[in-house]
């Protein structure tokens, strides 16, 4: 049997959280959730989760600072972290990019299309998304 992907949902919107945690649940995926990019960083530094949904605009420790937290500590860099925001511009983007964000996953998004799209990251890697509107418009940044 292969492995579960654990995948921590970050977001300070309690009912979006709530959803999208137990619909990834659902669909097979170990899940963890934190309400801001704080908790964030602890949660994962002691579950190691294999993939961070981060929403950006947080309020306490934001999504972009919770990313640069992860990405410059050995023992989370490796964590795959996809921004889920609705920051689509280019120059949001790009932000996203230079905090460490892997992948960005553009609001609203399909549940179902975003879990398949999870799945192809945790068993194919980002090389997986050719940033064609595959997996609920999950996008590597590069």
């Amino acid at each position: 049997m292969p492995p579960k992907p654990l995948i921590l949902v970050v977001d300070d919107a309690e009912d979006g959280r709530e959803m999208l945690v137990q619909y990834l649940a659902f669909r097979g995926f170990r899940v963890a959730e934190a309400k801001h990019g704080g908790e964030a960083v602890h949660i994962a530094r002691h579950l190691q989760p294999h993939i961070v949904l981060m929403d950006l605009s947080m309020p306490i420790v934001d999504g972009w600072e919770a990313t640069r937290q992860l990405k410059s500590d050995p023992a989370t860099q490796h964590i795959v972290v996809v921004a889920v925001t609705a920051h689509a511009f280019p120059s949001e983007q790009q932000s996203a990019r230079a905090a460490g964000c892997d992948a960005i996953v553009v609001k609203p998004f399909d549940l179902s299309v975003l879990a398949t799209g999870l799945h192809r990251l945790f068993f194919e890697g980002l090389a997986a998304f050719d940033g064609q509107g595959t997996a609920a418009r999950i996008v590597p940044v590069k």
